[in-house]
């Protein structure tokens, strides 16, 4: 039983000290913090804008099902869709993405294109010079050969 417990804590502690777990806990509280900056310029300048038309706060936008009225407590009845909360989750959502897709995605992948068109032109040089180096070696051999045969033929 000690040994079953100590392969255990072995191949856990091996799965944690892994580099891709380390990177993905990185990964995901970056994410938390840049989710943070981003519900803020959404609440802070976009909600602002968009209430210029309507409510200054776009959460408050609302339609209803039913006939919706205000109850002596002040709660709301009948069945009200709180469209205005999903339309500043995506725009939440396209900030987020435009940002990633422009900041991350797009420069990697232009990175990456100009990293494998330099490893293509170099493997195109290298084969360059690999057959003019095969060619100069067949001509040293092919001299050898005939210096070989002019001196077999002239002792």
């Amino acid at each position: 039983m000690s040994d079953e417990k100590t392969s255990l804590l072995e191949g856990f502690k091996a799965f944690l000290m892994r580099g891709n777990v380390i990177d993905l806990a990185v990964a995901v509280v970056i994410g938390a913090a840049f989710t943070n900056i981003v519900n803020s310029i959404v609440k802070g300048v976009i909600n602002p804008l968009v209430g210029a038309f309507g409510t200054q706060d776009l959460e408050k936008y609302s339609s209803c099902l039913t006939t919706c009225g205000k109850a002596p407590d002040g709660t709301v009845e009948g069945i009200q869709i709180m469209w205005g909360s999903v339309l500043s989750a995506a725009l939440s959502f396209l900030i987020t993405a435009a940002v990633v897709y422009f900041l991350m995605v797009l420069p990697m992948a232009k990175y990456l294109a100009r990293r494998a068109a330099r490893e293509k032109a170099k493997a195109a040089t290298e084969e360059v010079m690999e057959a003019t180096e095969i060619e100069l070696l067949k001509e040293i051999r092919d001299v050898l050969v005939a210096q070989r045969r002019s001196g077999q033929s002239n002792p």
